[in-house]
């Protein structure tokens, strides 16, 4: 048991008055130290901590805008360049068409000039044909009249009469 300095036992559940005022004036003091010093400085920390959380979020929010804007950007940008690539596409395929359709009409101007001028030299071979064949036809003609009349048609102008005649009946009866 304890003995209180008076002689006077002391009872163990209540506190002595001496220890009650200095564990009053402690706490007292270590409240006022808190409040004065650390709890300020805890408050500002803490303050500072809240402002970069929620700076770093507006942050955020705003890059990820702006992110979205640049990409909407870019999808734009994407459509408008896919767009004009199918019109120079499109524009590209209308030129090879019109270029496809000039060369085809200048080829048939070529062919059917190129026939044309075929026809117009078969006809220039086939006349000269037909008047080397007059002359050797009429040649052979007066040379056989001559050997069957038995006399000579060496006369010019006797022996064009009779060519003319003979290749006129043979043109006749050709006709027919």
């Amino acid at each position: 048991m304890f003995i209180a300095a008076e002689g006077v036992e002391h009872n163990p559940i209540l506190p002595l008055w001496q220890e009650l005022v200095v564990g009053t004036i402690s706490f007292a003091l270590l409240c006022f130290v808190l409040l004065k010093f650390v709890l300020p400085r805890m408050e500002a920390m803490y303050q500072a901590r809240v402002d970069a959380i929620e700076g770093g979020l507006k942050r955020a929010e705003a890059a990820q805008a702006e992110a979205n804007q640049l990409l909407e950007q870019y999808r734009t940008q994407l459509a408008e360049v896919r767009n004009e690539a199918a019109r120079i596409r499109d524009d590209a395929r209308a030129d090879a068409e019109g270029i496809r359709q000039d060369i085809l009409a200048k080829a048939r101007e070529e062919s059917d000039r190129i026939i044309a001028a075929g026809k117009e030299q078969l006809a220039a071979e086939r006349a000269t044909i037909a008047r080397e064949l007059r002359t050797e036809v009429g040649t052979i003609a007066v040379e056989l009249a001559s050997k069957i009349v038995g006399e000579s048609l060496a006369d010019e102008a006797r022996r064009k009469g009779t060519v003319d005649r003979f290749l006129s009946s043979l043109e006749s009866a050709g006709a027919r």
